[in-house]
């Protein structure tokens, strides 16, 4: 073959910077586009926060009237001594008092207690201070399950010997309050031949005792009857209650009522009042002293009624709006050095295409939001019963975008609504055909779901039989393995652990 030369026509698509960058910042959450753009204020000259340069002004307002009013001030105190009409001349003076052998009652002073509070009914504003710093919310001190029990070993009086093997029980302690790790085990890890096992159990016990009580149990069968320990012996089916625990634990986990009142010979209004009773007690002694953190979501946009019509807004206090610095931008016009030139035009190019993928991305989320709240609008009236199936591509195709945009625009991205806060994510779910012919929401089924295990009763749960026929009366056909699949993501128990006596 000879070679020859070949003119062809063809389209592609070049992920250029600025498309990179655009694409990066709308996948972003809220708390990581915050950091994001406070990274690039501080690599940016050229990029400014407009909430910045507000609140400088606002301090300078500030400061320029609280100067003139301290003039004011001290014209008007010279002008009155000039004029010798300062109250109370007429009185004694302090220094001529105190060289006179007899004081009267009354010695002059510059200004009245009443003149005073009159005066200073608001506090005086420490200089160099900023008002909008006050009342900052430092966080909330966090304790771990360790820490609590650490502390209540230090207020204890053990010995030395008794102290280190207190350390390396709760060592061994996990978030739910449980040792896990055995006795012989702990007097392994401590090396010391002086040390025997009955010592161990000596001090496990003092520990379980402590606040929570329960806490260091090996077994959730030890933890409760440490806990009954603390009852009155005097107390109602006390005892009844402690042979449940020690005999009969698998009974009670499975809630085989039945079986139980065989064993034990209790009829059902007994086993139920020594149901209550253990219901008291605690099998997760280690809740009580929460060591997690609280998650806080910040609303992307905000979804309201107003004049009978929804209203959707993005939360502009969330991200702090941005602009380009006037003064550094003509600097590039009048400067001499070519390199500072290029600096500035380089750095004023940057912080104009970050302000333009900021636009972009606040422009498509409020889009996506839009297109959201029209679809789902009865969800909003008459809450998640009421959620009709959308996916992905029924948005796309709303605002005239790619699917994997959507997919980008409604991740991590949250919706401040009458009905609670939800990721844009939830809005989205498959359906399920109906006998009229519509389609039903997976979302809608959960929430049946939800509320019939809420209202079933408590001796006779429903099984998911049950509610597949429930909800096949209302027109949703429903197998009953997708009944367990949706009660499962819900976290609800199958109907045997649901139920109850009490």
């Amino acid at each position: 073959m000879k070679p020859s030369l070949q003119l062809k026509f063809s389209q592609q698509l070049t992920m250029t910077p600025q498309l990179q960058q655009a694409i990066k910042l709308l996948q972003l959450s809220t708390l990581d586009l915050q950091q994001e753009i406070q990274e690039a204020l501080d690599s940016n000259p050229l990029l400014e926060s407009l909430e910045n340069e507000s609140r400088d002004d606002r301090n300078q307002s500030e400061s320029d009237s609280e100067t003139a009013g301290a003039s004011a001030s001290a014209s008007e105190n010279t002008e009155t001594q000039i004029n010798g009409e300062k109250d109370g001349s007429d009185q004694m003076d302090s220094h001529e008092a105190l060289e006179n052998k007899e004081l009267p009652d009354d010695l002059p002073v510059d200004t009245s207690w009443d003149e005073y509070l009159g005066s200073s009914s608001a506090p005086t504003k420490m200089v160099g201070t900023n008002p909008d710093d006050d009342f900052i919310y430092q966080g909330e001190t966090v304790e771990s399950i360790q820490d609590h029990l650490m502390w209540q070993t230090e207020m204890t009086h053990f010995s030395e010997t008794d102290k280190s093997i207190a350390i390396a029980i709760i060592d061994s302690v996990d978030e739910s309050g449980y040792l896990t790790v055995s006795a012989e085990e702990i007097l392994e890890s401590l090396d010391d031949a002086e040390i025997e096992l009955d010592e161990v159990e000596c001090v496990l016990k003092r520990i379980q005792r402590f606040d929570p009580v329960g806490a260091a149990a090996r077994s959730v069968q030890e933890c409760l009857l440490v806990q009954l320990q603390q009852f009155d012996e005097n107390t109602p089916w006390l005892e009844q209650a402690r042979s449940l625990i020690e005999e009969h634990s698998d009974l009670i986990s499975s809630k085989d009522y039945r079986t139980l009142m065989r064993k034990t010979r209790l009829k059902e209004d007994q086993l139920r009042e020594v149901m209550r009773l253990l219901k008291t007690l605690n099998p997760r002694p280690g809740s009580v002293v929460s060591a997690r953190e609280p998650e806080y979501v910040i609303p992307d946009v905000n979804v309201y009624k107003k004049k009978g019509i929804w209203t959707v807004e993005l939360n502009n206090e969330a991200l702090p709006a941005l602009s380009v610095n006037e003064t550094y931008a003509q600097l590039s016009k009048t400067t001499k050095n070519p390199n500072d030139s290029q600096y500035i035009k380089s750095h004023l190019q940057e912080a104009k295409w970050f302000i333009k993928s900021l636009e972009s991305r606040n422009e498509t989320l409020l889009k996506v939001s839009h297109c959201i709240v029209a679809k789902q609008r009865e969800f909003f009236e008459q809450g998640p019963e009421k959620m009709q199936p959308m996916v992905l591509n029924d948005v796309a195709e709303m605002v005239d975008m790619h699917e994997s945009t959507i997919s980008r625009v409604t991740t991590q991205k949250y919706m401040h609504t009458p009905r609670g806060i939800f990721e844009l994510k939830y809005f989205f779910s498959s359906h399920v055909s109906t006998d009229s012919g519509e389609n039903c929401s997976s979302t809608a089924i959960r929430a049946f779901i939800k509320k019939m295990v809420a209202d079933e009763p408590s001796h006779k749960p429903l099984s998911d039989s049950k509610i597949a026929q429930m909800l096949a009366e209302q027109g949703i056909n429903v197998a009953r393995r997708t009944i367990a699949k949706y009660r499962e993501s819900l976290n609800i128990p199958p109907s045997n652990q649901r139920k109850s006596l009490v």
